[in-house]
């Protein structure tokens, strides 16, 4: 069912946490694929810089979801006053290192190591954010690439919703971040969707969101989407995650850039904060290591 189509008194909520779980379920079967058909256990790298509290929660996840799906993990922690030629001397051995399929570099990186540089020291072919200028490149011209995985796993939150077909709705992504709003809009574009960018200097940004069908927020700022922004029966994917106090010991609760309690009496489907787009992230991850273990081993897609 369409629930663009279908008026709704409150919007459906979308269970990122159980959408993921049946899309890590599929990578593991791909993973005993694998490793039965062709000898190959995929392997993802993640490299972290000193002890940002956040930032090693991340790793941590993502190093538990990488073991569960059956793939090899390696962790590479790195103090804080680790220097830039070091840190580039890791990759170099990531790079040529034949066990490990995925390079992942946890960002951000401490001041004196430049964020830029070392993204592009990646092999592209091992690039699991999908940030490397080379796999950027092929996303926009349509060609096989590596994918960032936060519009990855939005574009998957989405069709969960309005199934596969997206031809002809109209998107609008309020952002414009190389992560999230650009990628978001090359993937809906492929889709055959009319696709529209908004960010903090568009004109008349209210009415802009309020054409979309599918809208995409991802601006960092806690409940700056209202219910009057939205048009009535749009899938709304909510990337933001704010803390309410950040200054504060409790740092208050987390919330998205939507207003969410608003916009759900509008919207036709939403995705909660926390709990919607996060857990999607993650296993994009996990299926970009695969797709990369693939791609460097000549296996076709998918895998039999």
């Amino acid at each position: 069912m369409d629930p663009i189509s279908e008026h709704m008194s409150e919007a459906n909520i979308i269970d990122g946490k159980a959408i993921a779980e049946k899309f890590r379920n599929k990578i593991a079967d791909d993973v005993r694929q694998l490793k039965n058909i062709h000898n190959l256990t995929p392997g993802l790298a993640v490299v972290l810089v000193g002890s940002d509290p956040a930032s090693e929660v991340y790793v941590n996840n993502k190093q538990k979801m990488t073991t569960a799906a059956g793939m090899k993990s390696f962790e590479h922690k790195l103090p804080g006053d680790t220097t830039q030629k070091e840190l580039l001397t890791l990759i170099d051995g990531l790079n040529t290192d034949p066990n490990i399929h995925g390079i992942l570099v946890q960002l951000p990186l401490p001041d004196q190591i430049d964020a830029n540089i070392i993204l592009a020291e990646v092999d592209s072919k091992k690039d699991v954010d999908g940030f490397h200028v080379l796999n950027v490149g092929k996303l926009f011209v349509g060609a096989p690439s590596l994918v960032p995985c936060t519009p990855l796993g939005c574009l998957t939150l989405i069709k969960s919703q309005l199934g596969n077909n997206l031809s002809g709705k109209k998107a609008v992504i309020l952002g414009r971040s190389n992560i999230v709003g650009k990628p978001m809009a090359a993937l809906l574009l492929e889709e055959n969707c009319t696709v529209t960018i908004v960010h903090s200097k568009t004109s008349n940004l209210e009415d802009e969101c309020r054409q979309a069908d599918i809208l995409v927020v991802a601006v960092g700022k806690p409940n700056f989407v209202k219910k009057s922004w939205v048009k009535e029966g749009a899938v709304v994917i909510d990337v933001g995650i704010n803390r309410t106090n950040p200054k504060t010991a409790s740092k208050g609760k987390l919330v998205g850039d939507v207003d969410y309690e608003g916009v759900k009496s509008v919207a036709a489907a939403i995705t909660p904060v926390p709990g919607g787009v996060g857990p999607m992230t993650i296993a994009c991850l996990l299926q970009n290591t695969v797709t990369a273990a693939c791609l460097q081993n000549d296996i076709k897609l998918p895998i039999n």
